[in-house]
C-alpha cells in the first residue's frame, strides 16, 4: 500500500479544487470521517483506487452490493493499473438518501492508456454515504 503525500494534490482533484489529499480525502481514507456527500464519498473512493486501499472501498461499499474480496493493483506495478485523473461531470442528489455522480477517470494499464466514464448511485444509510452500482457508459 502506498502511502500518499500529506502536501501533494490530492488525486481526485481536491475539493475544493486542488487542495492537497491531506486537506481532501485523507480525512476519509485514513481518519475514518464519514463523507458529506456522495461527490465527497465517489472522489475519496477514487483516490482510494489510486492507493490501492481495498480496505477503504469494501468499507464504502453497500453490503448488497459489494464484493468479498477485491484485488488491486500496487499503485507503483510497472504493469498494472495507474490511475491518471479524475473529472467529475455531474452530481445529483435525488433526494436525501440517493445520489448520482457522472465521472470520467482515465488510467494507464499495461502501457495502455483507457478512460472509463460512468454514473455512480449512492444511497444514504445511517448518515453515511455508501456506493451502490454504476452504470458505465464508455470504456475506451
Amino acid at each position: 500500500m502506498k502511502k500518499k503525500n500529506a502536501t501533494e494534490g490530492c488525486p481526485c482533484g481536491g475539493l475544493p479544487t486542488g487542495s492537497s489529499y491531506d486537506q481532501c480525502c485523507a480525512q476519509y481514507i485514513d481518519a475514518g470521517h464519514i463523507a458529506p456527500s456522495a461527490e465527497h464519498l465517489m472522489r475519496s473512493r477514487y483516490t482510494a483506487y489510486t492507493l490501492a486501499r481495498a480496505d477503504y472501498l469494501r468499507a464504502s461499499w453497500h453490503p448488497d452490493t459489494r464484493p468479498t474480496e477485491l484485488v488491486l493493483d500496487a499503485p507503483d506495478a510497472p504493469h498494472g493499473t495507474r490511475w491518471l485523473g479524475l473529472t467529475v461531470h455531474a452530481f445529483r442528489e435525488i433526494d436525501e438518501t440517493h445520489a448520482e455522480v457522472s465521472f470520467t477517470a482515465r488510467y494507464r494499464e499495461a502501457g495502455r492508456a483507457h478512460r472509463l466514464t460512468e454514473t455512480s448511485r449512492f444511497i444514504k444509510e445511517n448518515g453515511q454515504w455508501l456506493y451502490v452500482d454504476g452504470i458505465i457508459e464508455n470504456a475506451v
